[in-house]
């Protein structure tokens, strides 16, 4: 390894993008867990049948309602108070909710703890991507915050592994167990450079609501949510309602959920570290973001006009989505790159709380065209329009490889 390498290497496994990445690590463990445990946990709670479904629906809403709400609120503190204040508040209310919900003994209780995870984990991913961005070089940040996606993303693989081999007591357990650790180890974390050159001066900071007063800032953020939409596609219908697609193509075997769920984020673990590497070798996140946007469409079709796959075939598919949805470590750092220090966390933040809450109207837009259209072409419609405004919100935004980050919005 020559001296360029070695120094590009140690910039990238740095103890500020490795701490990141274990929060995104623990953000992605806690969404994929509540899906595999979901049905003996409230088996345990005494409910049954269409009970397990409507519950379900319920305590999921209740998170992602938590991670809407938090991702404001942590956006906005990370601006206000700092990147490192919001890394410590929402691993703590996170771990404490999970510590909590192994000893749920009422749906109401299971609820207000998944609320409050969510409200604790919607401050990870975006201050992580905010501090990885501000810490490292215009030139190397795009491979920091690809680490911080990819390692994250594994985090679907140790929720499977220990949802299936343990309780769903123990699952969650850990999970809290999890976030202790991670709370430890961020004490050797600093602050961003770049935040504090501003902590103390009279600049407007966190003002979420003057994102809405200037035409360029709000159409900048409304693209920046846009683009993300057909990875919450593919993730909110293709893969959750993957047994049901499975037996309308004629798949030969059954398909599991939780399976398809875990294949997809080990594309996705793959995808990141493409996505993000790419990026950095042609010095654009805006050809890149096109290139995997047009390969889901692609593969979207592959999806939903394959028919007698075997089941090893159709979830060799779904880890070939899950590459192709990979641009989500690009897509949150573009969105990062779009705004000034003094409004960067909360866009970081926010973005990616609000694109996953898009996975509501996706799911609901589905469910209406289904009754009429059948599963198959209510699915192509919606992820053609979800493509379609995907394209054109990336061709509105410019490209941020290499820009200055140093700097505020007039506010």
């Amino acid at each position: 390894m020559d001296q360029k390498s070695k120094t590009l290497f140690k910039s990238i496994f740095n103890i500020t993008v490795l701490v990141s990445a274990l929060g995104y690590f623990v953000d992605i463990y806690d969404l994929i867990l509540f899906g595999i445990v979901r049905i003996p946990s409230l088996t345990y709670l005494g409910l049954r049948g269409n009970q397990l479904i409507d519950s379900g629906v319920f305590l999921l809403n209740m998170q992602m309602g938590g991670m809407l709400i938090g991702g404001l609120i942590f956006g906005i503190l990370g601006d206000k108070k700092g990147r490192l204040s919001v890394l410590f508040g929402s691993i703590f209310l996170y771990s404490l909710a999970n510590f909590l919900n192994a000893f749920v003994s009422s749906v109401e209780m299971y609820a207000l703890l998944r609320f409050i995870a969510g409200v604790g984990l919607a401050g990870e991913l975006g201050a992580a991507i905010t501090l990885v961005s501000e810490t490292m070089t215009k030139e190397t940040r795009g491979y920091g915050t690809a680490m911080v996606a990819t390692i994250g993303v594994s985090g679907a693989i140790l929720a499977a592994i220990v949802g299936e081999e343990f309780s769903w007591q123990t699952a969650y357990i850990i999970g809290g167990i999890l976030g202790i650790i991670l709370l430890i180890l961020r004490i050797s974390v600093f602050e961003s450079g770049m935040y504090k050159s501003i902590a103390k001066t009279d600049v407007a900071k966190g003002k979420f609501l003057k994102l809405f007063t200037s035409k360029d800032r709000f159409f900048r953020y409304l693209n920046c949510i846009l683009i993300g939409l057909p990875i919450w596609f593919v993730v909110g219908i293709l893969v959750t309602f993957s047994p049901e697609f499975a037996k309308t193509l004629g798949v030969k075997g059954e398909i599991v959920a939780g399976k398809s769920i875990m294949y997809t984020y080990t594309g996705l673990i793959f995808g990141d570290f493409i996505s993000g590497f790419l990026s950095q070798i042609l010095k654009s996140r805006k050809k890149v973001v096109s290139i995997f946007i047009l390969l889901t469409a692609i593969f979207v079709m592959v999806y939903l006009f394959s028919q007698g796959f075997t089941t090893f075939q159709f979830y060799a598919l779904c880890v070939i989505l899950g590459i192709s949805i990979g641009y989500w470590a690009v897509f949150i750092t573009t969105a990062a790159e779009q705004f000034g220090t003094n409004l960067r966390s909360t866009v970081a933040t926010t973005v990616p709380n609000f694109i996953r809450g898009s996975v509501i109207p996706i799911t609901l837009s589905f469910e209406l065209l289904r009754q009429s259209l059948g599963l198959i072409y209510a699915a192509l419609i919606v992820g053609i329009i979800a493509i379609i405004i995907a394209l054109i919100s990336l061709y509105n935004l410019k490209d941020t490889y290499g820009v200055e980050l140093d700097y505020v919005e007039n506010i």
